[in-house]
């Protein structure tokens, strides 16, 4: 269970970061109401990691979690703010998928 509650604080912490992308490109209030979302995201996701942190060992759920976060930022950045998705982008991407299943797959 905890595995489920860590991989939504990384969600978290994907949405933290793009409210962050839409808070740079929106001005006045609309900026204010990215910005609070962009607290609220964090909040949850930080008392999140603290929950999951309680089980699973946390260099193994620290890493997950900034994980899921850079590679969901990432995405994010390609699809929503429509940055470039070079090759080298794409393998690095795919290698830190593949270093946070061999986390997942070694811990107890």
């Amino acid at each position: 269970m905890n595995w489920i509650i860590l991989i939504i604080a990384g969600l978290f912490e994907v949405a933290f970061a793009a409210c962050l992308g839409k808070a740079k490109e929106a001005t006045g209030t609309e900026a204010i109401y990215w910005y609070i979302g962009f607290l609220a995201c964090l909040a949850v996701s930080m008392t999140l990691l603290v929950k999951a942190t309680q089980t699973l060992p946390i260099g193994t759920a620290y890493a997950v979690w900034t994980g899921i976060g850079a590679i969901g930022s990432v995405l994010v950045g390609i699809f929503v703010f429509k940055e470039p998705a070079t090759f080298w982008r794409l393998i690095f991407i795919t290698t830190l998928i593949g270093s946070i299943i061999g986390l997942k797959m070694v811990s107890e």
